[in-house]
């Protein structure tokens, strides 16, 4: 099943589940910051994430216990190459002109980003 794209209610619930890999309702609303949504809320979003295939549970009698299926670092590479398709046209080279340019990243920045690609280019070597 492809990775679908996650509403912000939805990725907050999965950051969470993320963190405590397994967990009730009652768990991941107790982390949420205030305002804190209703429970029916957070159990809805659970059970869409379901659907969308994000996560699983196992039944304790009445108690359902949620796991995330997709890891993190999935939906990170999902995202990443979306943006990178959708705003950068595939493109490192904007990509990181963006973020030099838009962070105004300093002279210590650049050199640190600079060992990176060096370090990554010996890699592939």
């Amino acid at each position: 099943m492809p990775i679908k794209e996650l509403t912000k209610a939805e990725e907050q619930v999965m950051q969470l589940l993320w963190q405590l890999n397994e967990a009730i309702v009652k768990d991941i609303l107790e982390l949420m910051p205030e305002p804190k949504p209703a429970y029916n809320t957070v159990s809805t979003v659970v059970r869409v994430l379901e659907g969308k295939g994000f996560i699983n549970h196992k039944a304790y009698g009445n108690s359902h216990v949620y796991f995330p299926i997709i890891t993190e670092a999935a939906y990170k590479k999902f995202t990443f190459d979306k943006m990178m398709t959708n705003y950068f046209s595939n493109s490192y080279e904007s990509l990181v002109s963006f973020i030099a340019n838009e962070k105004k990243l300093d002279l210590q920045q650049l050199e640190e980003l600079t060992k990176i690609i060096e370090n990554l280019k010996q890699k592939n070597k």
